[in-house]
């Protein structure tokens, strides 16, 4: 018999062989936990071009027509009817089904270009406009729900309706985390500094559905405790914490040998990162150590404990920290009237630190691999909720097409992507669907979208259910390699030119 024949081994070759085999993955887990992570995946499926997500969520849908998306024709239409052929079948909300005309309302903000792309970009965003070479707008976005909660809920999570995983959540599941003193996926949520009527989020925006609960977000709140519950309470010092939690891991060991439920292990693992977070959260949450240059960049809010600018530098140090997916919340984006001041006071809170926010990573060195998306859950419409005047009007909700930008991990710079018809009310070329964006986001993080699977209730879930493209359009490289093909066209006819 050959000992070396794989078909030809006794039992105790074989257990032999097997027991050496047990061993070499022992020690390669030691080396490198992330080859045996309990995700979906244990490394990326292809070289990503992004290591980490910043996205920073506008709640209650921006009107692309006072941003990105500019309608000059719109001027001449003013308090006209909306043709009803531009309509078509689609449904209205229950605030402008009944109002009976759909006057036509052009922005009172102007429009510029911007960049050497001559990238168009409202006046309400002028730190933006600063980086107009930096960000790819789409203006092309649609989506299928009309109403916030189901629209933010579908977003986030790739379905209307609440219990799957968010876009964070699978994420960590997929690829882990890079720091293990700090959660994989961090959420922040701000208050407008003007009046609103914010809508409130549901922490399903980022929690982890059906997947293990170590995978969801956590909370960063602007409170003494950045981290809720996370602080010692009163008589327990560190010392003391450690021995419980010994005690409390042997006994969730012992019910966890006899009954194999992940969930405990999870409970063990949660508990361990909790402790770890005691002594890397306040330092990190803590700003006292940023220069006055950084405040002076960020804005005058930025000094303001849980405002979007403050929690924009949270957001970069978290990056540099290697948090996989953080998340931004900013509300009250939702004008159904006195849009005009509304907006204002919006834009206000979030172009000069998202602005910033940009900059301040590419000089870092963390653009290059940091994935940033700036956006909501739909659009709004171009004609007024409610009395039109010269200078106010309301937009009610529109999923049909709306404007977002990207920026950083490969994304081509200075472009817009996508166009809509000349009432911004349908995709005329280039749509892309929330299912694009979220494959998109996993594509340029080495995943696969369709292969990012999770096994619930008898079947395979994913984040994009059976939907989704990516949307190779927008990436840097496409834009080099089509140069190079038309620079090795330009070539070989001067070749031939010169032959003749």
């Amino acid at each position: 018999m050959n000992p070396f024949d794989p078909f030809h081994v006794t039992r105790r070759q074989f257990l032999g062989r097997a027991s050496l085999g047990i061993g070499s993955a022992a020690l390669a887990s030691l080396l490198n936990p992330r080859l045996f992570a309990a995700g979906g995946f244990t490394a990326p499926l292809f070289a990503p071009k992004a290591k980490r997500v910043i996205w920073l969520t506008q709640a209650g849908a921006p009107s692309q027509l006072e941003t990105f998306d500019y309608k000059p024709n719109l001027k001449a239409m003013f308090d006209k009817d909306m043709p009803a052929s531009v309509r078509g079948e689609q449904r209205l909300t229950g605030f402008t089904s009944g109002q009976g005309r759909l006057p036509i309302a052009p922005s009172v903000y102007g429009f510029s270009q911007h960049g050497q792309s001559g990238m168009w970009i409202s006046e309400l965003l002028p730190h933006t406009a600063k980086i107009a070479d930096e960000i790819c707008v789409i203006r092309s976005m649609h989506t299928e729900a009309i109403n916030h909660d189901p629209a933010m809920t579908f977003l986030q999570t790739g379905h209307q309706i609440g219990g799957r995983p968010s876009l964070g959540a699978w994420v960590s599941y997929g690829l882990g985390t890079m720091n293990e003193n700090l959660p994989t996926f961090v959420a922040m949520v701000s208050r407008p500094s003007g009046k609103t009527n914010a809508q409130p989020l549901h922490e399903r925006m980022w929690g982890s559905g059906f997947l293990p609960a170590k995978y969801q977000g956590v909370r960063f709140t602007p409170t003494k405790d950045p981290v809720l519950y996370l602080s010692n309470p009163p008589g327990i010092n560190s010392s003391r914490r450690r021995a419980m939690l010994d005690d409390l891991a042997q006994l969730n060991q012992s019910t966890l040998n006899e009954y194999q439920d992940p969930e405990i292990q999870n409970r063990i693992d949660q508990f361990e990162m909790a402790f770890r977070m005691q002594a890397s959260v306040p330092e990190l949450a803590d700003l006292a150590d940023e220069p006055e240059s950084v405040f002076e960049r960020y804005g005058p809010e930025s000094k303001k404990p849980g405002s979007y600018a403050a929690n924009c530098i949270l957001a970069r140090r978290l990056a540099e920290r290697g948090v996989r997916f953080i998340q931004l919340y900013h509300r009250g984006w939702d004008q159904h009237d006195n849009l005009p001041s509304g907006i204002k006071s919006q834009c206000y809170d979030v172009d000069q630190p998202s602005a910033n926010l940009i900059m301040e990573l590419k000089e870092r060195g963390l653009l290059e691999d940091t994935l940033v998306i700036w956006g909501g859950e739909f659009g709004r419409t171009v004609f007024s909720q409610g009395k039109l005047t010269t200078d106010n009007y309301g937009r009610d909700h529109h999923p049909r097409c709306f404007s977002i930008w990207m920026a950083g991990a490969g994304i081509k710079g200075g472009l817009t992507f996508g166009e809509t018809d000349d009432f911004s009310y349908n995709v005329t070329k280039d749509p892309v669907h929330i299912h694009d964006l979220n494959a998109t986001a996993l594509h340029l993080l080495g995943i696969d979208h369709t292969r990012l699977t999770h096994r619930f209730q008898g079947r395979d879930f994913r984040l994009t259910d059976v939907h989704g493209h990516v949307v190779h359009q927008i990436f840097a490289w496409v834009f080099a390699l089509r140069f190079v093909i038309n620079l090795s066209n330009m070539v070989d006819m001067n070749n031939v030119l010169s032959y003749t």
